[in-house]
């Protein structure tokens, strides 16, 4: 009976020696970090290779006094959710965003804030309607880099003293309402009208000069116009018509109608 109650203390004392190295022993990945706390208090790892706060590598805890946390180091990529904003010029619209952040400081993220996964998320939802209810609907469609930057800077600037850095912020869509929609694509169809106009204004200025230039020759050299009649007959006969106009210029016909009113004119 010894031997057998030897051999069970001894499986027992092996069970709890194993589950005491399972509790005490932790691995962090390279970009992980762990925030040990020993009764309370945060405290440092037993093994430390990292040097900065606990890990990465082996961590060992002691067992039944210390309590870990880990936090990952790794930039985070959060869906902002759509949210309601009136702009400065009171058009109501929807609007979503997308926001790159991470952890810098475990220690921070873990002690200042209960969450802090949660409180940049309320963090941006907040100041996204704060930041695109001062500005106009066409700023907030045309300037949208500017606004990316303004949103980045207020919000690293409150999650800062959480540890986390906030490296990005973009706005993804803005839904405007149908009636908006609408008028706006009059406006865009209007400009386009507008700007058809002014094109084919400028080309018929530019028309019109130029056959003010071809005129000022023709009427300074008059056999440019006889060269152009016979070129404007061979175009015509070129072609294939059952019936073709001979146009005639009347400077061909202004000798022969002097010579008549002379002949015609009074007798003396």
């Amino acid at each position: 009976m010894g031997g057998f109650e030897m051999s069970i203390g001894l499986i027992l004392v092996l069970i709890i020696g194993v589950f005491v190295i399972g509790s005490s022993v932790r691995i962090l990945r390279e970009y992980e970090r762990g925030v040990i706390f020993r009764f309370g208090r945060r405290a440092s790892a037993v093994v430390n290779p990292g040097g900065d706060g606990s890990g990465p590598g082996l961590v060992l805890l002691l067992p039944f006094v210390d309590k870990m946390v880990k936090v990952s180091l790794r930039t985070i990529t959060m869906d902002v959710p759509p949210q309601d904003v009136i702009t400065r010029d009171n058009v109501s619209v929807k609007v979503n965003a997308v926001i790159f952040f991470r952890v810098l400081d475990a220690n921070k993220a873990v002690i200042s804030v209960e969450d802090y996964l949660y409180a940049t998320s309320q963090m941006a939802q907040t100041t996204l309607r704060s930041v695109l209810g001062q500005q106009e609907l066409d700023d907030l469609l045309a300037s949208r880099e500017k606004i990316n930057e303004e949103l980045t800077r207020i919000i690293d600037q409150h999650t800062n003293p959480w540890g986390v850095k906030v490296a990005a912020v973009e706005v993804k869509n803005v839904d405007l309402p149908q009636d908006m929609q609408r008028a706006m694509s009059k406006q865009a169809e209007a400009e386009r009208e507008r700007r058809a106009k002014v094109i084919n204004a400028e080309g018929e200025f530019q028309a019109a000069a130029k056959l003010a230039e071809a005129a000022d020759v023709l009427t300074r050299f008059p056999i440019a116009v006889q060269l152009r009649y016979l070129q404007t007959m061979r175009e015509i006969a070129s072609e294939r018509n059952t019936t073709t106009f001979f146009p005639l210029p009347i400077d061909l016909f202004a000798p022969l109608l002097r010579a008549l009113g002379d002949s015609q004119g009074p007798k003396s």
